[in-house]
Order: C-alpha cells, then structure tokens, then sequence
C-alpha cells in the first residue's frame, strides 16, 4: 500500500527545482520572453508568506518576483499557479492539525484580482477570510473579485 502524500510533503518535495529553462522560439513569441524560471514549491510559499495583513499580492506578481529573483524574462505561469493551491493546502491542513503560524494564502488572488476557487473552502472561505481584513468582495458575472485589488498590491 502507498502513502498518499500529504499537501505539507507535496510542498517541501522540490523535485529538482528551481530552475531556469531557455524557451522553444514558439513559447519565446507566446510569452514575450527567452528564458523562463521554474520556482519550486517552498520558493512560492515564501513569497505567500511575506504577504502582510491588509495586503494583496497576485500570481502575476509571484511569476514576477520568480523572474526577478532568477534572472529570467519571466516565471512559469503554470507551475506558479499550482504551487499557490499546494501552499494554500498545506496551510489548511497545518491550520486544522492545530498550527497557528500558517501561510495567509487567501491573500493570495488569481491575476485579475480574482478569488480561487480551488483554495480550500471555496470562495467562500478566502471571502470570509479577506472581508476579516476589511477587503470588500464584488461579483462580476460569475467571478468574486477584491474591489479595488491594484492600491493593496504588497511591493514584494
């Protein structure tokens, strides 16, 4: 029988990253850019963790600080967005064995300002948890936003 690893063990496994990776001329043309940094699990974690009370920070702007940090054109967009759900699980389940000094993932929001849905608890959890920060939430459409996200964007 296998164990199933735990959201904590899928953040500390780094799988040989990070790293930098040089683009195909097709990707260069998509993503504006010739390299690309790969973060690792902990990296994203990290700068989640940074994100003080009554702030925000995006995915855009953790791709960025990837990019920064490793010199790169950009961060993966795809990976990046990955390691923010396994962080956000991982605090969820150090917060339900009893930890107190967890990662504030639903600082945390999709590149647009919007809350994720895949965060544990759904939109409603990260709303409960943002409007105890005094955000205000708005529905556009389908979609939960933090009004006026851009003037609570942390400088990370």
């Amino acid at each position: 029988m296998t164990h199933k690893k735990t959201w904590q063990e899928k953040l500390e496994d780094s799988k040989d990253l990070p790293k930098v990776v040089t683009l195909n001329k097709d990707a260069q043309k998509h993503w504006q850019g010739k390299t690309m940094a790969i973060p690792s699990p902990m990296e994203v974690d990290k700068i989640m963790a940074q994100v003080p009370k009554g702030k925000l920070i995006t995915t855009n702007e953790i791709r960025q600080k990837v990019a920064r940090k490793h010199k790169t054109d950009i961060g993966c967009p795809l990976t990046c967005g990955i390691f923010t759900w396994i962080s956000a699980n991982a605090a969820a389940e150090n917060e339900a064995a009893g930890k107190k000094n967890i990662t504030s993932y639903w600082r945390t929001l999709k590149s647009n300002g919007q809350l994720n849905e895949k965060y544990p608890g759904g939109i409603k959890n990260q709303q409960k948890h943002l409007e105890a920060e005094n955000h205000k939430i708005i529905q556009k459409g389908k979609n939960y936003l933090v009004l006026d996200y851009e003037k609570k964007l942390v400088k990370i």
